[in-house]
């Protein structure tokens, strides 16, 4: 079969036309078209930025600097799920210390600054998913200065931002760098090698420190494409075999997932591409399949009147099934792919309402309505809240077809739990999770649990991070979260930014006070001499648009890039045969020893 993947029309878009041969092509014709667009935009980009004339003062390295703190810090606490005052000032500290020091030194072998590899971490860890305090993102940026040549140690560290806990994790974290070293040949590490290192990481160090270090392996794996192959696949083995199930003891199950997946498409590139060719095969449409299920799930759950009397609340969440784990699946289980069965799955959670007995009615009353939509396997579904597992979990679980217009797709596996059942079902994790990490005790696993929820409980009362909007610091009956910056700028608490302050901060930037001068001027609307709350927002709405506007600037780049490295002296770029897409026997016959090990 043979695929062509034509840019002649814009108009038209993307357009694939097939012919009976052996190998899959895609065609750039108009290649140079498409370079010199993405070019131009850039260029319109740049000078619709330049036309401000703002932009001049903030060219000025004083000025590009406040710029740079005041965006990576709003964008930080807007991602942030809440953040004390207490842990605003911290990692408004952290940023004015690293920014001059970050910018200072030259590029990573990646092709990205040291500024964008901190933020691009620090992001991570500040996302809802994982929910890290101030102490955690703050590390994960202070790793890049003292890894990337700073000239600054831990303990001068820890004198200027004034936090001890920052510091340790810190030195946690890089103590944790380490420790696949433990193992002195790579051909010693084995699974009982493996085990024994993510047991002894759980047991000996600070769960923020371990978190802290995968988001970095996570970061690391995603920017290995200017590696030789045989260091991209020794850096995914120790990945896919220590990090992505300590990933996944920790109860980071999206993380561990990606870090698996990552390292599978690194040390098995053709069955990475046979399993991904695959999946999307099922894809209709622009829209993930897995999506219009669960748009159609919750329509139909939330219309039924029965269902709705018995219930205050109907969630529906979906997940895919990841590569790696479904390769593992076919490698186990000698199945062919069709014969996967929970490759699409969806969790219907139900939050019944408080004068309802018998709740879990209201799961039964589910399952009905999903056999009316989709046609159930009934070999396949299984009664957990009749019978409930040992260690307590209830669940309903059930595979339905959901294949249409004569075409076959995987069974999609559903499980249907009360608020309740799905609370207990989470607790249990953390257990589950450890044993899959090489806990085989129950009690340790327990242990270790309590440890890890310690320790979080511990971070969230020394930064005082509760989940609450409301602060009564300095009679503030709520501080929005634009409004921080301006707050920790203003250091005398009189409601403006003076030049002195303005100055102050330029100083710490590693910038002149003249800078602080200009951007005083260009701010400074009344001619007041000072900053008010609303010209510094502003300022800030400013500062957003700006940082928009590069981050399309890097997309269109990035683009750009990938379509000059697609196209090869004839216009044509071979991407796959059918041979290709064949697993390699000896590649398959080692994969399946190792899942073998593994799982």
């Amino acid at each position: 079969m043979e695929l062509h993947l034509s840019l002649n029309s814009p108009s038209r878009g993307i357009q694939l036309s097939s012919k009976p041969n052996s190998t899959v092509l895609v065609k750039f014709s108009s290649i140079n078209s498409i370079s010199l667009s993405l070019e131009n935009k850039i260029r319109r980009r740049r000078r619709k930025i330049s036309s401000s004339s703002s932009v001049v003062a903030l060219e000025q390295p004083g000025g590009k600097m406040v710029v740079e703190l005041v965006g990576a810090f709003n964008e930080l606490t807007g991602r942030m799920s809440h953040s004390s005052l207490v842990s605003s000032r911290l990692l408004f500290k952290v940023l004015k210390l690293s920014i001059p020091i970050l910018h200072s030194l030259p590029l990573l072998p990646d092709g990205r600054s040291p500024l964008s590899k901190a933020l691009s971490v620090a992001l991570i860890l500040a996302d809802l998913e994982l929910q890290m305090d101030a102490e955690v993102i703050s590390a994960g940026i202070l790793r890049e200065v003292i890894e990337g040549g700073g000239g600054i140690s831990i303990y001068q560290l820890r004198d200027r931002i004034g936090s001890t806990g920052t510091a340790h994790l810190i030195h946690e974290s890089m103590r944790l760098k380490n420790i696949s070293s433990k193992v002195v040949d790579d051909d010693a590490l084995d699974d009982e090698t493996a085990s024994a290192l993510r047991k002894y990481c759980l047991t000996y160090y600070d769960v923020r420190a371990i978190i802290l270090e995968l988001v970095l392996k996570l970061d690391t794996i995603r920017h290995l494409h200017y590696l030789p192959r045989y260091k991209q696949q020794m850096i995914s083995l120790h990945v896919i075999k220590i990090y992505a199930p300590l990933a996944h003891a920790v109860g980071i199950n999206h993380l561990s997932l990606e870090l698996e997946d990552l390292s599978f498409q690194y040390l098995f590139p053709h069955s990475y591409i046979y399993v991904d060719t695959w999946l999307r095969s099922h894809e209709t449409g622009s829209k993930p399949l897995i999506e219009i299920f669960k748009d159609q799930l919750l329509r139909c759950l939330r219309s039924d009147h029965y269902l709705t009397e018995m219930v205050q609340d109907i969630s529906v969440e979906g997940r895919y099934k990841s590569r790696y784990s479904t390769m593992k699946k076919l490698l186990r289980d000698g199945r062919k792919p069709e014969e996967v069965n929970d490759v699409l799955g969806l969790r219907v959670i139900l939050s019944p309402r408080p004068d309802i007995e018998h709740v879990e009615k209201a799961c039964y009353r589910a399952r009905e309505i999903i056999q009316s939509i989709w046609k159930e396997m009934p070999a396949r579904s299984k009664d957990y809240i009749m019978h409930p597992k040992a260690n307590g979990y209830k669940s309903l679980h059930m595979a339905v077809d959901i294949s249409d217009n004569g075409g076959t797709r995987p069974l999609m596996e559903i499980q249907i739990r009360t608020a309740e059942m799905d609370m207990l079902a989470a607790g249990g994790t953390a257990s589950h999770a450890l044993f899959k990490a090489g806990l085989t005790d129950p009690q340790e696993a327990k242990r270790l649990k309590v440890i890890m929820m310690a320790a979080a409980e511990l971070a969230a009362v020394r930064l005082k991070d509760f989940p609450s909007r409301t602060n009564h610091n300095k009679g503030h009956a709520e501080i929005d979260e634009r409004n921080r910056v301006f707050l920790l700028l203003d250091k005398n608490g009189d409601g403006k930014i003076s030049i002195e302050e303005l100055m102050e901060v330029m100083e710490e930037l590693g910038a002149q006070g003249e800078d602080a001068r200009e951007m005083m001027q260009l701010l400074d609307s009344n001619t007041d001499g000072s900053l008010s709350s609303d010209e510094f927002d502003l300022f800030q709405k400013q500062v957003d648009i700006m940082r928009n506007l590069e981050l399309r600037d890097v997309q269109y780049k990035t683009m750009l890039n990938e379509k000059l490295q697609m196209e090869d002296c004839d216009g044509m770029t071979q991407v796959h045969s059918e041979e290709q897409l064949i697993v390699n026997d000896q590649e398959d016959q080692y994969f399946g020893s190792v899942v073998e090990r593994v799982i």
